[in-house]
């Protein structure tokens, strides 16, 4: 089997080291090159063809949300980000999400070599998940997700009801998605109108990139978008996101449903897991929920999607070949636990007629 070439984009001489380290440790990678800017990128990649990049975002010469933007216009190629944990961090790689990259890495501002070193197995994970990712579909999409504010313009125009309801009896939408996920869930979350049954979302994400991907989301839809706090009241019309760093799980309490967060251990490697909502859901929930898998790698949320099925839940995951990975939805297929399985700009119609 080739081994997967990889360029490393940094102008850190240490993080430069420190990943090719990491990633030539894996003997399915080689690093093939690490440059210092992208100007010298720029004639590295003609001249060494790499199959995945890694690419910081504050370099010198032209940082690398410009970079990343004329890279999939003229020449697509999967890249893994590596960004600060950071609120300014968060911004700039979500904005590189929506540009094509595949995942990010997360630094932290303290001990990086230490840090990173933690991380390897991870690292060397999402590299070779890239190797694999259908960059296409991630730059067609973001071709469609150009007009935020158009799109929020069109959001608060729609009618949203004063007093929605608590989802005692209602529907409720479980969504869940890992990588890739975070322009998936705003293509589904921009299609649902504002007296939409409540959605729970679980995206793998580090908490410090929650708030400001949550308003992402409140920005393209007509639902009113949050991190809840635990015990806070479910209500329909609303988007409740998993905060990066605990466990979400619905229960019911009275007539409705409250969400309580937990910060017990990861579940599948992650917190917050899919799997945990989903099992909530499953029970708390049962036949009035829908089940949504996204894009994602790994196989969190599969048995959590075939509990909910089997309680008699609507299930609906993305396609192959619409999704960045196939890993979270493909495992829901392999289980037969799947009734639908949609392109990615077909969920949200499905979830209305569903509901309907």
């Amino acid at each position: 089997m080739n081994k997967i070439r990889v360029l490393i984009i940094d102008d850190s001489v240490l993080i430069r080291k420190i990943l090719t380290e990491i990633l030539n440790s894996s003997p399915d990678i080689e690093v093939i090159g690490a440059a210092a800017d992208p100007l010298i990128a720029r004639e590295m990649i003609k001249q060494l063809h790499p199959d995945v990049l890694t690419l910081d975002i504050e370099m010198p010469h032209m940082d690398g949300i410009t970079f990343l933007r004329n890279l999939m216009r003229l020449r697509p190629t999967p890249v893994v980000m590596i960004s600060t944990l950071t609120e300014k961090g968060a911004e700039v790689t979500l904005e590189a999400l929506t540009l094509g990259a595949v995942d990010f890495i997360a630094k932290p501002k303290v001990d990086v070599a230490s840090t990173l070193n933690n991380y390897a197995d991870e690292i060397i994970g999402k590299v070779k998940v890239a190797a694999r990712a259908n960059v296409n579909s991630t730059s067609n999409r973001m071709s469609k997700n150009r007009e935020p504010d158009k799109l929020h313009q069109e959001a608060t125009l729609r009618s949203v009801p004063e007093k929605l309801r608590s989802s005692g009896n209602h529907k409720i939408i479980a969504l869940g998605a890992s990588t890739g996920g975070t322009e998936a869930i705003k293509t589904v979350a921009k299609s649902l109108p504002a007296d939409s049954p409540a959605v729970v979302i679980t995206q793998h994400l580090p908490a410090a990139f929650s708030e400001s991907f949550v308003r992402h989301i409140d920005l393209i839809t007509a639902m009113t978008a949050c991190i809840p706090k635990n015990g806070q009241l479910v209500k329909d019309g609303h988007i409740y996101l998993a905060p990066g760093d605990r466990h979400m799980m619905i229960v019911k309490e009275g007539g409705g449903y409250v969400i309580q967060l937990h910060d017990s251990e990861p579940v599948n490697r992650h917190k917050p897991s899919v799997d945990v909502m989903f099992h909530s859901v499953a029970k708390n929930v049962g036949s009035n929920a829908i089940a949504v898998l996204l894009t994602g790698m790994g196989a969190d949320g599969a048995a959590g999607m075939k509990e909910m099925h089997d309680v008699g839940a609507k299930t609906v995951i993305q396609d192959e070949q619409s999704s960045v990975v196939w890993g979270m939805p493909g495992a829901a297929y392999k289980l037969g636990c799947a009734d639908y399985v949609l392109p990615l700009d077909d969920v949200a119609n499905k979830i209305i007629s569903l509901l309907k």
